[in-house]
């Protein structure tokens, strides 16, 4: 690796974004769950080669997780069922956040329960943080017995927890949802109606593997979230399908370690993408995709990475998405009006002003 990879990250004008209010230097961020709040990374490069931070998940009070053996691994990929474990919400707002938020990189706090109290305790809490730009609401956690995936497995109870929590959050929330369903596409319509600002796609895929001479399944928690590579096509096929159907922005998310895959989920109709288990295998992947994507979009011949976005549906789904989105440009320079635009009306809809123009 060049050893200018540890200065100061450039300007890269051809993968920066406005959405959700946010200057994203460039489209990549680490997922949840895959990078802590930051710390340790940040020992290793300067943090502002992210386009975000995305925390591991935050519950009201702290959290021990599962028991151990925690994680396994897989053919290309591998299980995981830590359980949530973390410090609670009062130390990250007191003494996580104002740590993370002098590495100079916006910082979305991933938000988990396990009831919709829950939920709504942690996100009055994090309102009282100047240093939250976005909430990435977990309702898709294949790994823990109460809330998490409950909610994400059923679109009436994924919209009523959008709903309140929309009510209680001043900043964007993003809904990260469960590819453990029947219709994501429904889920992820009701989301968007309760008020979500975005959409991530998707979460970990539940499987399980066996010790077969201890006869016992190698997780504590018998089943745990398939990550990595193997479940690339399952994240992608999502995003595919749920694009046409919504005008929030997507996040993709499942199985990203190369420049090549990022433009894959451009394709399919992510604004912005997360990389996950990728981490443990390369601590500085980030970093190497991002020096990497001009030199591929060089040779697919667009100027920036957005010209791609959602460019692998049928010209007729591209017309439709263009009149669904009138109320929303895809910005990728400095005019944030589209944007603007965006959360206003989310505002209005939440005070009962009008109903949403894209019902």
């Amino acid at each position: 690796m060049s050893i200018a990879w540890f200065d100061p990250p450039r300007a890269h004008p051809r993968l920066q974004h406005h959405a959700l209010g946010i200057a994203f230097r460039h489209v990549l961020m680490p997922a949840s769950g895959t990078y802590g709040y930051g710390e340790e990374f940040a020992g290793l490069y300067d943090l502002r080669w992210l386009g975000a931070l995305v925390t591991k998940a935050t519950t009201q009070t702290p959290r021990l997780g599962n028991g151990t053996p925690r994680v396994a691994e897989t053919p290309s990929g591998m299980l995981n069922a830590i359980g949530l474990e973390n410090p609670g919400v009062e130390v990250v707002v007191e003494r996580i956040l104002p740590t993370v938020a002098a590495y100079g990189v916006p910082i979305i706090v991933n938000v988990a329960g396990s009831d919709e109290d829950e939920y709504v305790e942690v996100v009055r809490a994090l309102n009282a943080s100047p240093h939250v730009r976005a909430i990435e609401l977990n309702i898709s956690c294949p790994n823990v017995k109460a809330g998490g995936m409950h909610f994400g497995a059923d679109a009436t109870a994924a919209a009523r927890l959008t709903e309140k929590v929309k009510r209680e959050s001043r900043v964007p929330v993003i809904v990260k949802l469960s590819p453990n369903v029947t219709d994501i596409v429904e889920v992820a319509r009701a989301v968007e109606r309760a008020g979500a600002d975005a959409l991530s796609l998707i979460n970990t895929v539940v499987g399980m593997t066996i010790d077969i001479r201890l006869r016992r399944p190698h997780l504590w928690n018998t089943t745990g979230g398939l990550s990595g590579p193997a479940i690339r096509p399952i994240a992608l096929s999502h995003v595919y399908r749920v694009y046409p159907h919504v005008s929030v922005p997507i996040i993709g998310v499942g199985g990203i370690a190369g420049a090549e895959d990022v433009i894959a989920f451009i394709l399919a109709g992510a604004e912005l993408v997360q990389i996950g288990t990728a981490h443990f295998v390369d601590p500085y992947v980030i970093p190497r995709i991002v020096h990497r994507l001009p030199e591929l979009l060089d040779a697919l011949g667009v100027e920036h990475i957005h010209e791609l976005l959602g460019r692998a549906h049928p010209d007729e789904v591209l017309e439709a998405k263009q009149v669904k989105n009138g109320r929303r440009a895809v910005l990728s320079g400095p005019d944030q009006s589209a944007d603007k635009a965006h959360a206003a009306e989310h505002a209005a809809v939440r005070a009962g002003e009008r109903t949403r123009s894209w019902d």
